[in-house]
C-alpha cells in the first residue's frame, strides 16, 4: 500500500455491495488501502474481477462473489463465505443500488418493485445475513442513500421511497443493535458522476452546469470524496456516532435535497419531440 496511509482497518473484514464500478469500487479501495481485506460483492463478475485487480495492483488483499442482492438465499451464503475466508466482519457497507428517471404516473408496478427490492430489500438481507459476524466483532454497518429520502425527488419516486426506508431501517437498527456494540450509520452522497448515474439519471448535455448550481461548494463531487468519509464513519475514530447520516454534497441538501430529474427529463422528452 502507499507509503504514510494510515491503516485503520488492519487485520479487519469490509464487505461492499455494488463493488464493481463507482462509487462501491472507490470505497472498496479506500477501505484496502488502510488494511482492510475487502470482499466485493456484486452481479457483474467480470466487474468484480476489476475491482479485485485493482486493490491487489496496490498491494491491499480482497476478494470477488457474485451475487444480486435481492436473492435472500445467495446473499446469506455469501456472509457465510467472508466468515469462512476471513473469520470475522467488521464494516458492511449496503451500498447497491438501481435507479432510473421515469414521472410518477408512468412508473409501472415491476419498475417501482425492481429499485425497492435492490436498495430496500437488499439491504435488509445483507444486514440480516452479516448480524452473527458484525456482532461477534462490533462492527459496523454503513448504509448509502441520498438526500431525497427526507426531501423526495421527482422522477425518482421508486428510488426516494427504497432510500427513505433505508434512513428508517438504519435508526432502527442503530437503536436495536446498539446493545450489542453495532453501530450503524448512513451517508448521503451528493450529486457525482458515475456509469450508473451517466447512464441512467444525467439526461441532460448540459448536466453539470446546472446540477452544479444546486450546489453552494460550487462542484459536483468525485467518488473519492464520499469514500474518505466512509472510511472514517466506519472505523473507531466514530465509535459514538450511531443512527446519523452525514451528508457529503458540498452542503447541496440545504439547497433542498432535490435534483429534480423530473425537470431534465420533461426537457429532453420535449427537446426529441421538437425534432420529429
Amino acid at each position: 500500500m502507499q507509503n504514510g496511509t494510515q491503516r485503520r482497518f488492519a487485520g479487519k473484514t469490509a464487505v461492499v455491495t455494488g463493488a464493481g464500478t463507482g462509487l462501491g469500487r472507490a470505497m472498496a479501495l479506500a477501505f484496502a488501502r488502510e488494511g482492510a481485506e475487502v470482499c466485493v460483492v456484486g452481479r457483474r463478475q467480470e466487474k468484480l474481477d476489476e475491482t479485485v485487480a485493482l486493490v491487489e495492483k496496490e498491494g491491499g488483499k480482497a476478494f470477488a462473489l457474485s451475487a444480486d442482492v435481492r436473492d435472500p438465499a445467495r446473499v446469506q451464503a455469501v456472509m457465510a463465505e467472508a466468515v469462512t475466508r476471513t473469520g470475522r466482519i467488521d464494516v458492511l457497507v449496503n451500498n447497491a443500488a438501481g435507479n432510473f428517471v421515469c414521472p410518477s404516473e408512468e412508473l409501472s408496478p415491476n419498475g417501482f418493485k425492481s429499485v425497492v427490492d435492490i436498495v430496500l430489500l437488499g439491504t435488509f438481507y445483507c444486514t440480516r445475513y452479516a448480524f452473527d459476524a458484525l456482532k461477534a466483532n462490533k462492527g459496523s454497518i454503513l448504509n448509502i442513500i441520498a438526500a431525497y429520502a427526507w426531501s423526495g425527488e421527482p422522477g425518482a419516486i421508486h428510488s426516494a421511497s427504497a432510500k427513505a426506508g433505508v434512513l428508517a431501517m438504519t435508526r432502527t437498527l442503530a437503536a436495536e443493535w446498539g446493545r450489542f456494540g453495532i453501530r450503524a450509520n448512513c451517508i448521503s452522497p451528493g450529486p457525482f458522476h458515475s456509469e450508473g448515474t451517466d447512464k441512467n439519471l444525467w439526461l441532460s448535455p448540459d448536466v453539470d452546469a446546472h446540477v452544479a448550481s444546486t450546489v453552494p461548494l460550487g462542484r459536483l463531487g468525485e467518488p473519492s470524496d464520499i469514500a474518505r468519509a466512509a472510511l472514517w464513519l466506519s472505523s473507531e475514530e466514530a465509535s459514538w456516532v450511531s443512527g446519523a447520516t452525514l451528508a457529503v454534497d458540498g452542503a447541496q441538501w440545504l439547497h433542498g435535497g432535490t435534483l429534480n430529474f423530473r425537470e431534465m427529463y420533461d426537457k429532453v422528452r420535449a427537446s426529441m419531440s421538437g425534432s420529429t
